[in-house]
């Protein structure tokens, strides 16, 4: 992904000729990633009918290496994004006001998968070692866990070394790295598909170091917050995708083989989107789209715990709103 582009190129309210013209019921939705069981419940609400049933016309927009969602939200080309928060907070703070408007995911699926025989038995074990990192907004919680941990990022006996990871696992396989990043419903399963034994891997799950930070929120921008016409598309939206969700958690196997059917790549596997989708399953599961004030807190304060390097420098202010769920969830 590219870097953020973090001008405000905010798209004009749609007022009340939108009404006429039909771009009240347009939604465009920009995906933080491929196609893939991560985002299937937006796709099952298009496939079984719950967008028309509101009304809608969305249109799915899948993401990949070369795509940075604040940015095609900046610049007009969707209407709502998903993004992490870590991210999502570090654009509102350079000068892209996206705001939270719903939170489909009730946990993080972020973790560290190392090799068992480097000695990593605890985090205190890192030290020394390298471990590879997403970027481009996904190293903000890693970066943040380390420094509240005292540990260092800029290499030698008493830090770590930190190598920009592909998303991949080809670091992790290579031995190019002691640890690398991974999801709980993606990359972990990649390393056992190369033949990897969970024998031979130690594993240290951001939430179980009380250091997780929300994932696959709902973003928009702030300005278009202001017309209710956009508002009363969101919220629509926000229930039909919610819909999508919880159909997709109580039918795992069908909602893969949507996501399957929506892949034009045809690269993904129906065993693996089946295995995605159980795990992804957990991380929603909870959640109803609200978004728990407790841990958009919990995330902030581990942004704000960077040391002289913070994530974000200051508590945001109008980062995330309940307008949108507390009507679509009555």
């Amino acid at each position: 992904m590219k870097k953020l582009m973090m001008a405000a190129a905010l798209a004009a309210g749609l007022g009340g000729a939108a009404h006429a013209d039909g771009h009240a019921n347009d939604v465009t939705l920009q995906l933080q990633w491929v196609t893939q069981s991560q985002f299937a419940g937006y796709y099952v609400a298009l496939d079984q009918g719950f967008y028309d049933e509101e009304g809608l016309n969305v249109t799915i927009l899948p993401g990949g290496p070369d795509i940075a969602p604040p940015q095609v939200l900046a610049g007009g080309g969707a209407d709502v994004m998903l993004n992490w928060m870590p991210s999502a907070l570090a654009a509102r703070e350079k000068g892209l006001p996206v705001v939270n408007i719903a939170q489909p995911f009730k946990t993080s699926g972020l973790m560290l998968t190392c090799w068992k025989d480097t000695g990593i038995e605890s985090v205190a074990d890192f030290r020394g070692k390298t471990i590879g990192v997403w970027f481009f907004g996904n190293e903000y919680p890693f970066l943040s866990w380390m420094s509240q941990e005292g540990i260092g990022t800029d290499g030698g006996e008493d830090g770590v070394t930190v190598l920009k990871q592909g998303f991949n696992v080809d670091p992790l396989l290579n031995r190019e790295a002691d640890c690398i990043s991974t999801m709980t419903y993606n990359e972990y399963g990649q390393v056992l598909d190369a033949g990897v034994s969970e024998d031979e891997l130690v594993t240290f799950k951001y939430e179980d170091q009380g250091v997780a930070t929300l994932e696959d929120g709902i973003y928009a921008l702030e300005e278009n917050l202001e017309d209710p016409v956009f508002v009363d598309k969101m919220v629509r939206f926000v229930r039909a995708s919610m819909r999508g969700w919880k159909w997709a958690e109580e039918n795992p196997e069908d909602a893969a083989g949507i996501v399957l059917d929506n892949d034009e790549t045809g690269a993904q596997s129906e065993a693996a989107q089946i295995r995605m989708m159980g795990e992804i399953a957990k991380l929603t599961a909870g959640s109803d789209g609200s978004l728990d004030p407790a841990d958009y807190q919990r995330t902030v304060d581990t942004l704000l715990a960077g040391g002289s390097d913070p994530v974000i420098s200051a508590e945001p202010v109008g980062a995330w709103t309940s307008a949108i769920t507390d009507q679509a969830l009555n």
